[in-house]
């Protein structure tokens, strides 16, 4: 039972209501109150309207249907500019998973709501191993502004009614349908007009390479450069430097090399930079950009009927040469329209 626009946070009575609406869920349709998971995002320190939730869940039950899967998809968003849904087929069995998110993003937690469902049969512990694997190696890596919350929701159910005859190939297919919906939270994220893609490879240890790659996707005026299609490569180093520095201080810097696009920009402990490489790396950044459209006077932005338009990213390769771990990390840009809706949230 999920409800968007008020987040149910630290409110008076808050676990209550929550467990008032599950029951009342459950009665609706022939469950045990502990078959009901609820879920709740929006304003942090708002409590829920629980007379008004329980009156209206007849009506919710009754719209209930096995057709598709879009109506919730597009239920629970907020800030969302596209409902997000991903599948893969295993066998006769689907996997399917929808999300919400958009801001206030780097799950750990964050606001962020995602529900996986599929008809494999697969032991309960089975799937929570498999899916805090998959979590760790997808929600766990990204980051769209590097605030947190403690609402986020990552559920994987299965009706167990098509036998599953091969789980590594329901655990690939789970991975994907996973680091799939990670990106669309990234590229639906609030203002985001760049996803950024960024491979730390050669890290002392696999923390380190997850942790630079945060890092780099949480600089603020990095971000900032490539909103503005500035190869500004500086701030990316700097805050390459900035993270080692501060947390791998042993890390030998010489034997750095970064790269935006495939094209190299740092090397041997210096920038590796000229005009034609400056003008390559403007047209990678261009090339990566979902939407070139203004907000209307009043600052709203209509995507494109078509958003996303494409699935590029800014890809950015860091090399620490100083052992064999890797890792990858998805983020946006900061833009006007991020600062607008945020400042405009409640108001």
């Amino acid at each position: 039972i999920i409800n968007n626009k008020i987040s149910n946070v630290c409110a008076p009575g808050g676990v209550e209501t929550s467990e008032r609406v599950c029951v009342e869920t459950a009665k609706l349709l022939g469950l045990p109150a502990t078959a009901v998971l609820p879920s709740s995002t929006g304003v942090i320190g708002w409590g829920l309207p629980a007379d008004d939730i329980v009156a209206n869940l007849p009506k919710a039950a009754a719209a209930l249907a096995a057709g598709s899967i879009m109506p919730a998809a597009e239920g629970i968003v907020t800030t969302d500019l596209y409902p997000k849904v991903r599948s893969a087929a295993v066998g006769a069995g689907r996997i399917v998973g929808i999300a919400k998110g958009a801001g206030m993003i780097e799950p750990n937690m964050a606001t962020m709501l995602v529900y996986i469902l599929t008809d494999l049969a697969v032991p309960r512990d089975t799937l929570r191993a498999l899916l805090t694997k998959t979590v760790n190696a997808s929600f766990n890596r990204i980051s769209i502004d590097s605030d947190t919350s403690t609402s986020d929701t990552v559920a994987l159910v299965s009706s167990g009614l098509v036998p599953c005859d091969d789980l590594a190939a329901f655990e690939s297919a789970l991975a994907l349908v996973c680091r799939d919906l990670a990106e669309d939270v990234v590229r639906n994220g609030e203002g985001v007009r760049h996803v950024i893609r960024v491979e730390v490879t050669n890290a002392a240890t696999p923390s380190l390479a997850v942790a630079l790659g945060k890092a780099i996707v949480n600089a603020p005026l990095f971000k900032c450069a490539v909103a503005g299609n500035d190869p500004n490569v500086g701030r990316l180093v700097q805050a390459i430097g900035k993270h080692v520095g501060a947390h791998a201080p042993e890390t030998d810097l010489s034997k750095l090399r970064a790269s935006i696009g495939g094209i190299e920009i740092f090397a041997d402990g210096a920038f590796r930079l000229n005009p034609e490489k400056e003008l390559a790396l403007v047209g990678h950044l261009k090339g990566a950009e979902l939407y070139t459209s203004k907000p209307s006077a009043d600052g709203v932005f209509a995507p494109p009927v078509d958003y996303p338009p494409h699935e590029r990213c800014v890809e950015i390769v860091v090399d620490l040469g100083s052992g064999h771990s890797r890792a990858t990390v998805f983020g946006g840009d900061l833009t006007h329209e991020y600062v607008s809706e945020n400042a405009d949230y409640r108001s």
